[in-house]
């Protein structure tokens, strides 16, 4: 087939040599190190876990120079206590457990440049390193503790061998480790009432027990000094250690850090190596703390990926390192991780820019793991929704500033009202108008190759809005605003099925003005060229779907809308991107991943019109008037997108006068699809 495409390097994106050597930062180029929070590998990750740090870190990695590494968490006692239960080996649970992370990842299409594992070599080796240079520069002290210690067992319980009641929150469940009923980090110890999980008619008591510790509070002054600058430098997400006024907000930090433990009574572990004190004795057999342990995985996963790791991790002038995780991990990277790196003493590359989610929760509860509840893994697959439409609801609900609830009703309605009505209307109709009336080959438009220049009021309006909606997805994603951007994609889309509409695309035009419809012909596939840059970080199957279509090579962001695809080009087969989901599988899913509470009454699905609505979200539009027309359908999307937009200025506590402009604007696009569906019904 003939191609015909402006192939400059502005136009065209680079595409990376499978075989190609590994990415290395280069001097005079933005380098940018993507680093995602390592899951544990004692469980598969639900859909939480995945729109929390993977897919964002993903996103973000794409369209742009990155590294991106993650891996499995895989030390500790939360492998050993699953390992226990399951009657495997630690080694066996997370060989199995990586297995079915990098599989639910490579499904989701989360390009890492490496998914990697703490139980590999490279990550003994730099943390022994770390945990040396920290004795040798005065931060490791021993401390003489009391521990729990299981009578039963004749041993020193590892913290999630315990469980009891919260001396913060008095929840009944709480971990040695972790309470997660208030969420926060807590010394076995201190629980009220500690059980032994293997027997729980075990006796467990105090014993005192030798272990080395962090001192965090010598660290604090370095610590602060450097949170000051890299807030705001980087422009870290708003709910992470430090507030908006430059103020440090973290409790911890506000009562002054105290030393935290290093060391752990385990078999599975990095192993303490000698200090070459007097206390070394004390130390042998023992392990490192998981918390000290899995944040060096980010280095070492990368040392895994390349010998030449340290160009990345010691080169902070040339690299700047972003990190993606849940709002839960903030204390780790903010804190923890970088004092430990000031404490080690080498000139290391340390956090510039952190991006966090709130939680995502599960049609109003929580994702739970022991109760059924909510989609985990592989799961996803199994549903049949395509794994684009699992990431385009995800990110346009990511939860950036506050908790998010995930939906059925409202995924189904994504697809349908967004990617089905919206941006695959725009692309099928386009491209079967080329296919049927120009025998798939794009005709002599008149307009040259490069920016457009607009030649009507029509096209003049259609390009400045283009050309305004790059601007901001590009501003968008340069401030790692993920949800803002997706939200400007479809609205670009929505501005291409506006200008089909307002053109008046069809064969009538073909017929009495030739030369109007090549151009907007034209103009509609460069747009669709232009979307398929656009979208590819978000979802990357249908940014190749629509190359295919289009018959072109894969191309950059442009800053403004080009003829790029040129007359004599031959496109593709035209294909439907997406299916429709059936209304009714909200029941079946609902019913499959409900678990426990599935039955609940207040989860029932709405049965009305009016119920339906207000369960899809207050943007939704639902009416009763039978077949949608075309403008109908266009009106509805941009109606979808704007109450979107609306509700992220909001979240992101924008300015008065930005906010009820967007309401206004929303208010708008409804009283117009009001006023269309009542003259499309005096009509009938």
């Amino acid at each position: 087939m003939t191609q015909k495409i402006r192939a400059t390097d502005d136009v065209l994106r680079s595409i990376p040599d499978p075989g190609r050597a590994a990415i290395l930062p280069k001097d005079g180029e933005t380098n940018i190190l993507i680093t995602s929070a390592l899951p544990y590998c004692n469980n598969v990750p639900h859909l939480g876990n995945i729109i929390g740090s993977t897919l964002s870190a993903d996103v973000f990695s794409r369209n742009r120079r990155t590294l991106y590494v993650c891996g499995t968490d895989e030390y500790g006692t939360a492998s050993e206590t699953a390992a226990l239960k399951e009657g495997v080996t630690p080694r066996e649970l997370c060989d199995k457990y990586y297995a079915l992370h990098k599989e639910t990842y490579d499904w989701f299409d989360i390009g890492f440049d490496l998914f990697g594992r703490t139980s590999a070599a490279k990550h003994t080796e730099i943390c022994q390193s770390i945990y040396l240079n920290l004795g040798q520069h005065g931060y490791l002290e021993k401390q003489v503790k009391d521990q729990t210690y299981c009578e039963g067992c004749k041993k020193f319980l590892a913290d999630r061998y315990v469980e009891g009641i919260c001396p913060n929150c008095g929840f009944v469940d709480a971990r040695g480790d972790q309470c997660d009923g208030c969420s926060r980090t807590l010394d076995a110890i201190d629980l009220i009432e500690p059980r032994c999980l293997i027997d729980k008619s075990h006796t467990v008591v105090a014993r005192s027990s030798s272990h080395m510790y962090f001192k965090l509070d010598a660290a604090q002054p370095a610590l602060e000094e450097w949170i000051k600058k890299s807030w705001k430098k980087g422009k870290w997400s708003p709910n992470a250690t430090i507030n908006a006024d430059g103020e440090i907000v973290d409790a911890r930090m506000k009562g002054g850090l105290k030393p935290t433990p290093v060391t752990r009574d385990l078999a599975w572990g990095v192993p303490i190596p000698p200090l070459g004190r007097e206390d070394d004795k004390e130390m042998s057999g023992k392990v490192m703390y998981v918390w000290f342990d899995a944040v060096i995985g980010y280095p070492s996963i990368t040392a895994e990926y390349t010998p030449e790791w340290k160009q990345w991790w010691f080169n902070p002038d040339n690299v700047k390192l972003y990190q993606f995780m849940g709002k839960d991990n903030v204390y780790f990277h903010t804190i923890y991780f970088p004092a430990m790196l000031l404490a080690d003493g080498r000139n290391w590359t340390t956090l510039h820019h952190l991006s966090t989610t709130e939680y995502l929760n599960y049609e109003g509860g929580k994702f739970s793991k022991s109760k059924n509840r909510g989609v985990f893994g592989p799961a996803a697959k199994e549903t049949g929704i395509p794994a684009s439409v699992w990431r385009y609801y995800l990110l346009s609900t990511r939860p950036e500033t506050s908790d998010a609830m995930f939906s059925w009703a409202d995924c189904i309605a994504a697809n349908n009202n967004v990617l089905l009505k919206n941006f695959g209307n725009f692309v099928n109709r386009a491209l079967k108008f080329l296919s049927s009336q120009y025998d798939n080959v794009l005709p002599e438009s008149g307009d040259a190759p490069g920016p457009l220049s607009p030649n009507d009021p029509l096209d003049a309006e259609f390009i400045t809005d283009v050309n305004t909606l790059l601007k901001e997805y590009i501003d968008a994603m340069e401030s790692v605003k993920i949800r803002l951007g997706l939200q400007t994609v479809m609205l670009i889309s929505s501005r291409g099925n506006g200008y089909l509409q307002a053109a008046g695309l069809n064969k009538a035009l073909m017929t009495e003005n030739p030369q109007r419809c090549a151009q907007v012909v034209s103009r509609a596939i460069n747009l669709i060229y232009v979307l398929s840059a656009l979208i590819y970080p978000f979802m990357p199957a249908t940014s190749d779907a629509l190359l295919l279509q289009l018959n072109a090579p894969a191309r950059a962001v442009p800053e403004v809308l080009s003829t790029d695809i040129l007359a004599g080009h031959q496109i593709g087969q035209p294909e439907h991107l997406f299916k429709n989901i059936d209304d009714k599988m909200e029941e079946v899913w609902k019913a499959r991943f409900g678990g426990d509470e599935s039955t609940k009454k207040e989860e029932e699905a709405p049965t009305s019109k009016r119920k339906a609505k207000k369960a899809a979200g207050t943007n939704a539009v639902i009416t009763d008037s039978g077949p949608k027309s075309p403008e109908a359908i266009a009106l509805g999307a941009r109606i979808l997108e704007q109450g979107q937009v609306v509700r992220g200025l909001k979240e992101n506590k924008e300015s008065k006068d930005v906010v009820d402009a967007a309401v206004a604007e929303l208010k708008k696009l409804k009283a117009e699809l009001v006023l269309l569906e009542k003259r499309s019904s005096d009509a009938q």
